[in-house]
């Protein structure tokens, strides 16, 4: 006899190691011959995260998918693996050999670092994989890959030498995002806004000698300027004056009336003394501040773009760390010859970190009458996230990958159908960054990740090969080939068995995303032509968050497309499907943070309530487009579900229900069996059409009203009297009915709780196979006329059910039942389910009439209305009152919620989350100001 209750702390472990002994989820599991393959590759979670929300959300919709189709028999992989997480794991090790008191990264040197990483790795890296399996995840957990291992290695150098070699990748000096305490550039992704209030300093740059301009100084009504003065500056804003040292150059507006005179001029810039120009374009906006904006090339990418415009050259002042450096900085002093006061606050401000250097230059500014004003400023300051601090535009030599030419298939590719965003809104974004895209700057400088494979010769000159071997030949036969001081020097060392004086090799390292890109094919064997590649490449979904589908999809499109080709040359995308879920955030709407103090541990839930109600909860909350709103209070609800269905289990066991293996559903003869069955159908078509079409919340929904309402509701509770009748035909054909639909009910619930249904079907017989091998229900069986009548007898109670409910009528009270305008139809199912409709729905009598009795409430069935005289069972004049009452209130409440969304400052200025909050209420009381007016009509007459 199955367990009174379901304990998932101690199934869901059994189960795991069953799945595990059994090797249940190897590729190729349970495939039919012949079947077509189904992949799906994991998004690599980094080697030092821990299972988030967000990963919950993710691998239970992927593992949804995959269960699915490893039942309908496809050969199915679902590909796992782990990313290195370059600048995390770095962190990890060198904050753990700090705590250890151990030499630091610097002090031991590369190589003994690298393998010290490592050595973290093997140990303590690589968690959360053990937290996928706690949720069920039933990846081929035997082909686990990491993008630092040597197989996927093998493919990131083919990958990049080809790229190199085909003009694709190539070194540039740009702005990228610096971040000054790791001391490295680091992606858009890594980079978060910071809300700062901060300052905006105005400061006035001097126009050169004998250069001035009229300035507006009052206006009109309308505008219109109405009387100017002469000036002999300009006035620049910025938040960095810092970044001033840096200057050169101060954009206008062409069309500016107030500037257009002294475009091509110049100003006298303070504290450096530089002659720099006033230069004319569009990026400038008139109606911003003054008008006139700094330009600091080597510090800020807008800058950037109009220096690259203007010709302005690009003088960084800032070193790595962040810190002010004039001194010995060639291009800050290009053609400067400072006097002695000049030097004097050089001399001040070299060395200085840049917030102290921002300290010392606004003081020298307003000294020298040179600081127009001061503004408090509360804008949004780019930080790192891992380091946290204030990144820094900075002007660095890096690897690029050439990101527009790889971008045009990729785009093509979605435009032509080839792969579909789901939701399809998702093709916008992809779009907008795709035909905006910039260079690509793979090279990070750490330690931990792939190496770049360039070695440098005595010259500069770069060789990029996929070994030192090969790059040193290269090396020897370009110097040889050309005459001159570098033939003979290499002859010579060459001569003297000094090969390795010829080559340096570039230190840096590759972005983690480049490897990231090569996910799809890399996983799967590529560059070697293996068994799996050619069965699993094309993959066929990927399950992703919109935040990395520039950082990854795209990639990922881009560098499949240019090195997977079928047998014709034909490009092969990555994947034709990208499914794009919505953010898991807190019951209010609020995104999790954990300076909010909201984020909700998904194996905490685990832990209370199970994977399976977890797994549930998500899944019926996944609706396409809309954000998951979590309460844990949901999660206690769905795992009732669970229980629900387990003690259906129990009471069909005690009630002697077990399989026979000659059930045929069109046998049935009675109506309640074939209506259970024809809703059975219907919902293995809902069940199926949801999956397949990434519509996870219908597919659950269509479970949970099967499961919890028609099976567990109604159809056990109608067996109740076959169960204990003296019908032994009945009862035997309900039995085996009833044990034909568990047995399909676990099978078509399995994707979304696997492990109460996997013990289940364990329990209930003696079974061939593991429920995730089991064949997917097929729609079998039909009966419409079955599932008319039990449907009308169902709409009938629920609705008397109702009526009374709203109405007070005292559970214990039975009412008589008068069926108006009933047809022929409508009579003859009263007659076959008196006994039912009197049991279920507290009636003491059925009658018919042409007319409804005053003073009753009235349902509407089919074409019949079905009335409950009232006036015997309730105090109609205090019900009256009650009503009245509760409906003044919730329409002073609505009153009020209409004025506050009506407030166009309430709207603009509350969180996002309180104007939901209150449209939400507005909806629920709404909802209830109908049922109030529904049980008024009702007593209206009484």
């Amino acid at each position: 006899m199955l367990e009174k209750t379901y304990d998932s702390a101690s199934v869901e472990p059994k189960i795991a190691k069953i799945w595990e002994e059994a090797d249940a989820f190897a590729a190729g599991a349970n495939a039919k011959p012949g079947e077509d393959s189904f992949c799906i590759v994991i998004p690599p979670p980094n080697v030092t995260g821990s299972l988030h929300m967000g990963h919950a959300l993710n691998n239970t919709l992927q593992d949804i998918m995959i269960r699915f189709e490893r039942m309908r028999g496809k050969d199915v992989l679902w590909q796992p693996g782990m990313d290195h997480a370059g600048i995390a794991t770095q962190m990890v090790v060198e904050r753990q050999l700090a705590q250890r008191k151990e030499p630091s990264r610097r002090d031991m040197g590369r190589d003994a670092f690298v393998e010290r990483v490592w050595q973290w790795k093997d140990e303590s890296g690589g968690i959360i994989f053990n937290q996928l399996k706690r949720l069920g995840a039933s990846c081929d957990w035997s082909r686990e890959r990491f993008t630092m291992d040597e197989g996927l290695s093998e493919a990131v150098l083919e990958v990049f030498v080809r790229l190199y070699k085909e003009g694709l990748i190539y070194k540039d000096k740009r702005l990228v995002n610096w971040d000054p305490k790791l001391l490295t550039a680091i992606s858009d992704l890594e980079v978060e806004q910071v809300e700062i209030k901060g300052n905006l300093w105005h400061l006035r740059y001097p126009l050169e000698e004998g250069v001035t301009y009229q300035h507006p100084v009052a206006f009109d009504e309308e505008g219109k300027a109405t009387e100017w003065e002469t000036r002999d500056y300009l006035v620049v804003a910025t938040t960095r004056p810092e970044t001033m040292l840096g200057d050169t150059g101060v954009a206008v507006n062409p069309e500016d009336e107030r500037y257009k005179a002294i475009i091509g001029k110049h100003v006298i810039l303070p504290i450096v003394g530089r002659r720099i120009p006033i230069v004319g374009d569009d990026y400038a906006d008139p109606t911003a501040g003054t008008g006139a904006v700094k330009m600091t090339p080597a510090h800020d990418f807008n800058d950037f773009d109009v220096g690259k415009r203007r010709g302005l050259r690009q003088v960084s002042v800032l070193t790595t760390d962040a810190k002010v450096t004039l001194q010995e900085n060639e291009d800050f002093l290009e053609g400067l010859t400072p006097n002695s006061q000049q030097q004097g606050m050089w001399d001040q401000l070299e060395g200085k970190d840049r917030f102290e250097a921002r300290k010392l230059i606004v003081a020298i500014m307003e000294e020298g009458g040179l600081l127009d004003k001061i503004e408090p400023h509360t804008h949004m300051v780019p930080h790192g996230d891992r380091g946290g601090v204030p990144i820094e535009p900075r002007l660095t030599e890096q690897w690029y990958v050439d990101a527009a030419t790889l971008a045009k298939p990729a785009i093509a590719s979605v435009r032509e159908g080839r792969t579909n965003f789901v939701p399809k809104n998702w093709e916008k974004t992809y779009f907008e960054w795709m035909e905006n895209i910039q260079p690509w700057c793979v090279s990070r400088q750490l330690w931990w990740g792939h190496q770049i494979p360039a070695w440098y010769g005595p010259d500069g000159t770069v060789f990029v090969e996929k070994t030192e071997e090969a790059a040193l030949h290269a090396a020897i036969q370009h110097y040889l080939a050309h005459e001159g001081p570098m033939k003979a020097y290499v002859e010579d060392l060459l001569e003297n068995m000094k090969p390795g004086e010829i080559l340096t090799r570039d230190e840096d390292v590759l972005d983690t995303w480049f490897s990231s890109a090569l996910w799809p094919f890399s996983t799967l064997g590529w560059p070697d032509k293996t068994v799996e590649l050619s069965r699993y490449y094309q993959t066929d979904v990927l399950v992703t968050g919109f935040d990395i589908i520039f950082f990854w999809v795209a990639r990922m499109m881009m560098m499949g497309l240019h090195f997977m080709k079928d047998e014709d040359g034909t490009p092969v995308e990555p994947f034709h499907t990208v499914y794009v879920h919505a953010l898991v955030r807190d019951k209010n709407g609020q995104k999790m943070s954990k300076s909010k103090g909201n984020v909700i541990d998904p194996l905490e839930l685990i832990d209370e309530y199970g994977a399976d109600a977890l797994r549930f909860t998500l899944a019926i909350m996944a609706a396409q487009g809309r954000d998951v709103k979590l309460d844990p209070a949901r999660i206690a609800g769905y795992r009732n579900f669970g229980t629900k269905l387990w003690n259906a289990t129990r009471f069909a066991e005690m009630n002697g229900v077990k399989a026979d293996p000659g059930f045929l559903p069109e046998d049935t003869k009675l109506t309640i069996n074939r209506w259970i069955l024809t809703e059975l159908n219907k919902t293995v078509k809902e069940v199926t059409a949801g999956i397949e079409q990434f519509r996870f919340n219908e597919a659950a929904g269509a479970l949970y009203r099967f499961v919890w309402n028609q099976f567990c509701d109604w159809y056990l509770e109608l067996l109740k009297p076959i169960f204990m009748g003296e019908d032994e035909a009945a009862k035997t054909e309900a039995q085996a009915c009833a044990a034909y639909v568990l047995d399909q009910t676990y099978r078509l619930l399995h994707p979304f709780m696997p492990f109460m249904t996997e013990e289940l079907w364990e329990h209930t017989e003696a079974r061939q196979t593991l429920l995730c091998h089991a064949a997917w229900p097929a729609p079998v069986f039909a009966d419409q006329d079955a599932a008319e009548e039990i449907n009308w007898l169902v709409d009938l109670v629920t609705g008397i059910r109702s009526a009374r409910a709203e109405m007070n009528v005292p559970p214990a009270a039975t009412a008589p039942l008068i069926l108006v305008d009933a047809n022929v139809a409508t009579t003859a199912r009263a007659g076959r389910h008196d006994a039912a409709i009197k049991r279920l729905a507290r009636v003491e009598t059925i009658a018919f009439a042409d007319q409804a009795p005053k003073g009753a409430a009235q349902v509407l069935v089919g074409e019949a209305t079905a009335c409950l005289p009232l006036g015997s069972l309730i105090d109609v004049a205090a019900e009256k009152s009650r009503l009245e009452k509760a409906l003044a209130k919730a329409d002073a409440e609505m009153q009020r919620i209409v004025a506050k969304l009506g407030n166009e400052k309430f709207v603009a200025n509350a969180k996002p989350e309180v104007v939901d909050a209150e449209r939400e209420r507005m909806t629920e009381l709404e909802q209830q100001k109908q049922s109030l007016l529904t049980a008024l009509e009702r007593i209206a007459e009484a």
